[in-house]
């Protein structure tokens, strides 16, 4: 079980890690952005190099590999690793006891998971009951996050390999398409054919006939539905929250890392040193073992995304907690201490918002080309001055 005492701290619990909430906002903002519109307007320049490049940054990838937009599940992740740390550490100083904590991690589980419900039933007429949203799958993880808080680096390392190991063994061990097989039945569309039936060994992670697709196929059908489940469209499966428990575990480590006595410029380059490491080995994963794909979370992808967002968090530390620039980075930190907030608001409120500013600037003001990067950017900045409003008010979204 999770240790009482936290680990030696290099500043009081009630201390922020400003760096990680400026981190964190821009993640947000990020996905707040819906990419800015721009693999729509990239459809109208199909022969351009620079809008291929940013369309490819700006959506998901098809099945393997994946640019910037497939780092903002893996970030939001991390930093709930990054952030337990800290926030067990004020609950503790506050005197929450070991099992009042462990109900907090069991209640936060829940309430983690039925929002992703919510939000997934949000345009059906009756409950959906799918756990692939970010929240769901963080949810699904957390309580299991939780018990190795504390446990030390060796324990957290062992429990990284022990879920690499033992799911790639799962699909490993899952029985191949043969090859008269018709993809179309299980939502694999005609133009993703050569991106998402991989050959070789690697056909184990094909989309939709792999292991985990399987275990849905089960699971979901058990709840009740208006229609049989047979597959996610997008290839996103209920067990990712598994090895998404290592990009989980690496925030964890990186936090009671953070957390512990030394100098900022030892903990920037342990940031650095282990996410080139993870980024290695992932890459050498990739190659050799299982596929980077994020849509099922493989080992090689949780990986390869840890690196990055290790960097990434390395590069806001270094700005905000070694350089100062804390005035600079106000303006993303405000989101980022309401994360839970604007995610919401993000998936709720857009189609509202649009409509609204369309009521009083004209019905044709996102017309056009790029009429859409307009409306995205409006919207954001809507979504902005409402947590800005939430700052100035001092009211904060948390569970």
């Amino acid at each position: 079980m999770p240790s009482e005492s936290p680990a030696p701290s290099v500043a009081n619990p009630q201390t922020r890690l400003v760096s990680l909430d400026a981190m964190r906002g821009t993640i947000m903002l990020f996905m707040a952005s819906a990419g800015f519109g721009i693999p729509q307007v990239a459809k109208h320049f199909p022969d351009s190099g620079v809008w291929s490049f940013l369309s490819y940054h700006t959506s998901h990838a098809t099945w393997v590999g994946g640019g910037a937009w497939d780092i903002i599940q893996p970030a939001f992740m991390f930093m709930v690793g990054v952030a337990m740390p800290w926030s067990y550490a004020r609950r503790i100083s506050a005197g929450h006891s070991l099992a009042r904590n462990v109900g907090h991690a069991l209640w936060r589980s829940f309430i983690l998971v039925a929002l992703a419900v919510f939000l997934a039933s949000n345009s059906t007429k009756t409950t959906n009951f799918i756990f692939t949203n970010v929240l769901g799958q963080i949810g699904l993880g957390y309580t299991s996050l939780f018990l190795l808080h504390g446990r030390g680096w060796k324990v957290q390392l062992g429990a990284m390999a022990a879920i690499a190991v033992g799911i790639w063994t799962l699909f490993a061990m899952h029985p191949v398409p043969l090859p008269d097989f018709d993809f179309a039945k299980v939502g694999v569309k005609a133009d993703e054919l050569k991106d998402a039936v991989l050959p070789g060994f690697f056909a184990h992670w094909t989309k939709n006939t792999n292991t985990a697709a399987a275990f849905d196929q089960w699971f979901l059908n058990l709840f009740p539905r208006d229609e049989k489940f047979v597959f996610n469209a997008g290839g996103y499966q209920t067990l990712n929250f598994v090895p998404s428990l290592i990009t989980m575990i690496l925030g964890l480590l990186t936090g009671e890392m953070l957390r512990r006595n030394g100098t900022d410029r030892q903990r920037v380059t342990w940031m650095f040193a282990v996410g080139a490491a993870c980024l290695t080995l992932g890459l050498v994963a990739g190659w050799t073992v299982c596929p980077i794909i994020k849509r099922i979370w493989t080992p090689s992808w949780a990986l390869f995304s840890g690196g990055i967002v290790l960097w990434l968090l390395a590069v806001y530390y270094w700005l905000v907690e070694m350089c100062g620039c804390k005035r600079a980075v106000f303006p993303l930190a405000i989101v980022g201490m309401n994360s839970i907030a604007i995610y919401l608001m993000d998936q709720l409120l857009p189609g509202w918002i649009t409509g609204t500013l369309k009521t009083h600037l004209g019905q044709h003001v996102f017309d056009g080309t790029y009429g859409i990067v307009w409306q995205r950017c409006s919207v954001l900045a809507v979504l902005w001055l409402v947590c800005w409003w939430m700052h100035r008010r001092k009211i904060f979204l948390r569970i």
